[in-house]
């Protein structure tokens, strides 16, 4: 019998089974990758002259677009560092609305120095210090070097939406549309304690094939995409008060089971006429509190409709939780979920509702608010493609617009700060000791893939362009960057190339802490996926059991 010998551990099981672990410079490596290949994919779409991809879902729907944080969203990423990746894109989109691009581009760029230092044996640790502080150094630089911008400079402002349509796939409509988002922003900005405020929830972005891009209109109100329940009612209310229902105006079916046993003609038409009480009280408790337009996000029962009708009264139905909210806050009502709890103050008022034909559909406008800073952008285009992204691009240039009133600041593109920032650095670097100097001269490093991307989407030798740049800003051409469009170096703020300070500042902290958290990592444990079980029908698919091979039995 043999017997174990003392001091041999036992081996000791603690994953599951099938579970997969990497440590340390694997893990590493591992995670850099993947982060390169996401930037990778990214790059080409950088700036006015980047490519634009094709998205295919699972159901065959085709997106096509150069927003970086649509791509990623898109792309349905299946690694954990890639989901991060897309975190990092989401954060930056929901925070300052424009940059998603050059953030995920500048992560794997700073991912990729820091790969290199790593390979010299400089640990992680100390990598993240340096580009911690080589980011606290960068955000100083920003501020210094900041162009400020009063809110009421509108021709500035449309400069910088139109740098963020510009590098979109509508950017031939570049003028009219950033003039459009600079109207919409400056009547829904106010100033509170000082400050200004901009709250995006009051410009509502409504899409309908049809028409051209040119054909895209700034109403003052709310535009709901929805037409008048019931031929019989007025198309056009003046003077409206306006009840907001989130409570269905029809029977609502019973959660439990019950049966009804009618045996004559007689109960059946009881039956009925109760229902019709019911609903008749449900229209007269709307109609007693003075309400001449109903909107309602449930539904609308064929006979509450006739008797909304016969009063005169204007109905819509099946409306969105958004844009009910949007609707209370901008008529000044109340979304009410019990209809025996409207009063008369809780009715919302507008000058004007009116059903009228946009293209093939009708829709309904709700004009002349309670709050004038509620508006609504009701965008056209050729293709519902076109559409689609010309809200994306409205939306960029809406937040662009909104980040320069808030922060009061303005920087050149064409990757001129990201030059200037990367010179400064290095002289910042010298100043360091130790170790940390390598890992800031490596973020400034990481920083000219801007420019050098930049150059390469317009055809010009990034090598070459990155060096000349460099030279400039030493001369101290602050401004020199990437003139995409003429394929040369000029001062891109003589070129009406503008950027809000605030996204090129969250661009670097979003990168910097994408970059941070993947560093740490040095040990990856991965579960087993969970195997899908096929149900069982009697045998299993595909296989027979022992003797059963072409058998058959009478």
């Amino acid at each position: 019998m043999a017997v174990a010998e003392p001091g041999i551990a036992q081996p000791v099981i603690i994953l599951k089974e099938g579970s997969q672990r990497s440590r340390g410079r694997e893990a590493q490596s591992s995670n850099i990758m993947v982060a390169k290949i996401i930037a990778e994919s990214m790059r080409s779409s950088l700036g006015p002259r980047g490519m634009d991809k094709m998205l295919v879902d699972s159901f065959g729907d085709v997106v096509i677009t150069n927003d970086g944080a649509t791509i990623l969203k898109e792309m349905d990423v299946e690694h954990p560092v890639a989901k991060m990746l897309v975190e990092v894109a989401k954060a930056q989109d929901s925070e300052v609305g424009d940059g998603t691009t050059t953030a995920v581009v500048l992560a794997g760029e700073l991912l990729a120095k820091a790969e290199e230092l790593i390979e010299k044996e400089v640990h992680p640790s100390m990598i993240i210090e340096g580009y911690r502080k080589a980011a606290v150094k960068a955000l100083e630089i920003l501020d210094e070097i900041g162009h400020p911008v009063s809110p009421d400079d509108k021709e500035t402002l449309i400069k910088v939406a139109k740098t963020s349509i510009a590098s979109k796939l509508v950017s031939e409509e570049a003028d009219y549309l950033s003039s459009l988002a600079v109207d919409a922003v400056l009547r829904v900005a106010e100033k509170v304690d000082g400050k200004w405020k901009v709250d995006l929830d009051d410009i509502l972005l409504v899409k309908k094939s049809g028409q051209s891009l040119r054909d895209t209109k700034l109403i003052e109100g709310i535009v709901l995409d929805k037409e008048v329940v019931h031929p019989d009612m007025p198309k056009i209310v003046r003077n409206a008060k306006i009840a907001i229902l989130d409570a269905p105006l029809e029977i609502e079916k019973t959660e439990f089971d019950a049966k009804l046993h009618i045996e004559t003609p007689e109960q059946m038409k009881a039956f009925m006429k109760q229902e019709e009480e019911m609903l008749r009280e449900m229209v007269n408790k709307v109609l007693s509190v003075g309400a001449n337009v109903v909107i309602c996000q449930k539904g609308i029962d064929d006979l509450a409709q006739y008797f909304l009708a016969k009063a005169g009264v204007l109905a819509v139905r099946r409306v969105k939780k958004s844009d009910m909210d949007k609707v209370a806050k901008a008529t000044k009502g109340r979304v009410i979920s019990r209809i025996d709890d409207l009063t008369p103050e809780d009715l919302g008022r507008a000058a004007l509702v009116e059903e009228r034909r946009v293209g093939e559909d009708k829709m309904v406008f709700i004009e002349g608010c309670e709050n004038p800073k509620s508006i609504s952008i009701l965008i056209r285009g050729g293709t519902q493609r076109i559409v689609d992204e010309a809200e994306r691009s409205l939306k960029d240039a809406i937040n662009v617009v909104k980040d320069v009133i808030v922060e009061g600041k303005v920087v050149a593109g064409g990757g001129a700060p990201e030059i200037e920032l990367a010179m400064r650095l290095r002289d910042y670097a010298n100043t360091l000791a130790g170790k940390e100097q390598l890992a800031v001269n490596k973020f400034a490093e990481a920083l000219e893939i801007v420019p050098s991307q930049l150059a390469e989407n317009a055809g010009m030798d990034p090598i070459e362009t990155v060096v000349n740049l460099t030279a400039e800003h030493k001369k101290g051409n602050r401004w020199a960057g990437v003139d995409v469009f003429n394929a040369k170096i000029a001062d891109m703020f003589k070129r009406d190339v503008l950027e809000p300070l605030l996204v090129k500042k969250q661009t670097i902290k979003s990168a910097i802490e994408a970059a941070s958290m993947i560093l740490k990592i040095d040990d990856i444990i991965a579960a087993s996926k969970l195997e899908e079980k096929t149900p069982k029908t009697g045998k299993e698919e595909g296989k027979v059991g022992e003797g059963e091979e072409g058998s058959s039995f009478d």
